[in-house]
């Protein structure tokens, strides 16, 4: 029977003869199984991809997985009245959005853990109050099951409701950094300076790699 194992791990990318700088941002979630190959059984590595989503996004238009398509992203999970990290998380993360304004190669996605309370026209409202325009940075409501599915099972970061917690929520003030195939290349605290400057840096390696190919 094929055994699979499910890792989180930073990956050396001189495993795969990779010895450009452009090209060494790690990958950060694999599955390790086993195949045949001439009648051998072998490793195989498998790099975990974010799943096929659909959304609805401040302007109330279906947002799926296809908008992103041919983008880097940065993804995040927050809630439009929390009274903790979501505002220096997003006051970071306007940094990167207005570094990257207008380059199509890259978008941000802010998913609410609030569905009930943040309907998108609160978070037009929200993204207006920071100075944000158009979809290149969506807010990203769903279902309560399908949001916090998709920050657990597939960011990694925990998002939950605790009527004990600030706000009513748990959440961790991850960036999340989406290469273009859709795997997870880094997690950045969006609370700490120093780790959004990183984020921008890992940015440009990233969106480099992809200019040399």
């Amino acid at each position: 029977m094929r055994k699979t194992f499910i890792c989180i791990i930073l990956l050396s990318l001189s495993l795969y003869g990779c010895k450009d700088k452009a090209q060494q941002l790690p990958f950060m979630q694999m599955e390790i199984g086993e195949k045949v190959m001439d009648g051998k059984t072998v490793k195989d590595t498998v790099f975990r991809t974010i799943p096929p989503f659909r959304l609805l996004n401040q302007d109330s238009a279906v947002v799926t997985e296809k908008d992103f398509k041919g983008c880097i992203y940065v993804a995040d999970f927050f809630f439009t009245s929390c009274p903790t990290i979501c505002p220096t998380m997003h006051r970071n993360l306007l940094k990167v959005y207005n570094k990257y304004l207008g380059n199509p190669q890259v978008k941000l996605a802010s998913h609410t853990i609030d569905v009930k309370y943040d309907t998108p026209s609160r978070m037009k409202a929200y993204a207006a109050k920071l100075g944000v325009k158009g979809t290149q940075w969506e807010y990203l409501w769903g279902r309560r099951d399908e949001i916090y599915a998709l920050a657990e099972r597939n960011y990694l970061v925990s998002a939950q409701e605790d009527k004990a917690a600030p706000g009513g929520f748990i959440h961790q003030g991850y960036l999340v950094l989406v290469d273009k195939e859709k795997r997870i290349r880094g997690f950045y605290d969006g609370t700490q300076d120093k780790e959004v400057q990183q984020l921008m840096l890992d940015m440009d390696i990233l969106l480099a790699s992809y200019s040399q190919k």
